[in-house]
């Protein structure tokens, strides 16, 4: 891995049971989280992702990409466009920095999300891949 790096894109299907089973999952019950008619009531056109569901999406991707010997050192994000059922986001990634560290190779990696009607989520996240499996990085 080096700086410039692009992670392969990962479409995410955004459905009506991802969002309530991610805002369930991380004990999120606010109601624009899983009934729509309350939501409509806020002002929205329906549920929408919580900003937990996202970032745990943000971090399978950087696993995913990293391998499973990967550590998430910090996950930054800030959503943009809301995540509604039916739609699909797609998460990019670019490898900004590399360092060297005792615990192996940490890469900060500027992390992208994009859906319908804009830019869901940007962040950065910094990982950390152990010397023997930094090797076998995608």
């Amino acid at each position: 891995m080096k700086a410039g790096d692009a992670l392969p894109p990962l479409e995410i299907p955004v459905t009506r049971t991802l969002i309530v089973a991610g805002a369930i999952a991380s004990r999120d019950y606010q109601d624009v989280h899983h009934d729509v008619e309350l939501a409509k009531e806020k002002g929205s056109p329906d549920i929408f992702m919580n900003i937990l569901t996202t970032n745990g999406l943000v971090g399978r991707y950087i696993t995913d990409h990293f391998g499973p010997s990967a550590v998430l050192r910090s996950v930054k994000i800030r959503l943009g466009a809301p995540n509604y059922p039916g739609d699909t986001m797609v998460l990019t990634g670019s490898v900004e920095e590399i360092a060297r560290t005792p615990e192996g190779t940490t890469a900060t990696v500027r992390v992208l999300g994009a859906n319908a009607i804009g830019r869901h989520v940007t962040g950065t996240v910094k990982v950390t891949v152990p010397d023997a499996a930094a090797g076998g990085a995608a």
